[in-house]
């Protein structure tokens, strides 16, 4: 029989984000515990009368922000605590376009803790030689290459500046549950890129999860410094900030 050990540990191991409960005070029985994965499936129970449905809202909700903690709700006999722990998979940034930028980026990356898939379908730019520090280099289309990748725990970069790459990665991204997606160009070229989207029916509410133009202002004209508003951005996002002024 598999149990929530069991589970949690395959989930774990395949990178899947989880969401464990278990009781450590109040009116209930000690180290009951209730697994809930992101589609709101659960195994396991927590009993005492405790309000599961809210309890597992709030899991996927500690979920999505990697955020592991203590609440309490009202039992049948009384207040229960429970200790939430989250397990998200690894924190993953796709990087869509091998251009000059991308380079310093994956070095700043890994540096803060980042799994780095550097993503672009243009042979001449995607070689070993110059992404030799990245985790994974795909010489592949990028809506391709992101189809069924993203997560809570992902983070998109796309810095090709070409529609034809650009726009199709933003229709995989966009409603993906991706924690990030940003996207370079000035102004002018973001408004068009809106303008396209939502005349090819993408929503207001998705558009608006964009990050664009991409990275804080730092007045940075380097790929190097470019760079670093990038990650500067990704980070706020990371904490839960918007990263602007």
């Amino acid at each position: 029989m598999t149990t929530i050990y069991d589970t949690l540990a395959a989930a774990i191991a395949a990178e899947q984000p989880v969401a464990v409960a278990t009781v450590v005070g109040g009116a209930a029985e000690p180290g009951a515990k209730l697994l809930a994965r992101p589609d709101g499936a659960t195994i396991g129970a927590l009993g005492a009368g405790l309000p599961e449905p809210a309890i597992v809202a709030d899991m996927l909700a500690m979920l999505a922000r990697a955020e592991s903690g203590t609440r309490s709700y009202p039992g049948a006999s009384g207040d229960v605590e429970l200790f939430i722990e989250a397990y998200p998979p690894p924190p993953t940034m796709f990087i869509v376009g091998a251009v000059h930028i991308a380079i310093p980026l994956v070095s700043f990356a890994k540096l803060l803790g980042f799994r780095t898939v550097v993503v672009d379908a243009r042979g001449a730019f995607a070689t070993p030689e110059r992404f030799a520090h990245a985790d994974e280099l795909l010489t592949r289309w990028p809506d391709e290459a992101l189809e069924g990748r993203l997560n809570s725990n992902s983070f998109v970069v796309l810095l090709t500046h070409d529609p034809k790459l650009d726009d199709p990665a933003l229709k995989v991204a966009l409603p993906s549950p991706a924690r990030y997606v940003g996207a370079l160009g000035s102004p002018s070229t973001h408004a068009k890129r809106l303008a396209r989207l939502r005349g090819e029916g993408m929503a207001d509410e998705l558009l608006a999860r964009l990050h664009a133009p991409i990275g804080l202002k730092i007045g940075g004209n380097t790929p190097e410094e470019i760079a670093v508003s990038i990650i500067a951005e990704i980070v706020a996002a990371r904490h839960g900030l918007t990263g602007r002024a």
